[in-house]
């Protein structure tokens, strides 16, 4: 009896472990969708400027899941991605975002 509730114990310890895992994976897309609604909540963006920075973290994201992505490249993303959020953001927005730098970095990297 103490051994089937050992095995039953631990088969339901595993099950639990094993669901808690598939919930943490986002997919690049959902990332994206993520970063770029917590950047449009910040900011107070428009629908067209978000539907770009969905499509821009969507793609950051793709690429940052390449499994043979080298050190040089990541760094090359990040300065990318930086680049076209100054050019999409004017100085007011950009300075806004500035000023959160936890945000920002998590945007860039």
């Amino acid at each position: 009896m103490k051994k089937l509730i050992a095995a039953l114990t631990l088969l339901l310890a595993f099950s639990v472990n094993a669901n808690a895992q598939d919930k943490k994976s986002l997919t690049s897309s959902e990332k994206g969708k993520k970063e770029a609604a917590e950047l449009t909540e910040y900011l107070a963006l428009d629908q067209t400027m978000s539907e770009n920075f969905v499509r821009l973290f969507e793609q950051k994201n793709s690429i940052l899941e390449s499994k043979d992505l080298s050190q040089e490249r990541r760094t090359e993303l990040t300065r990318v991605i930086e680049a076209k959020i100054r050019a999409t953001l004017d100085a007011k927005q950009m300075d806004k975002l500035e000023k959160n730098p936890a945000l920002f970095k998590k945007l860039i990297n």
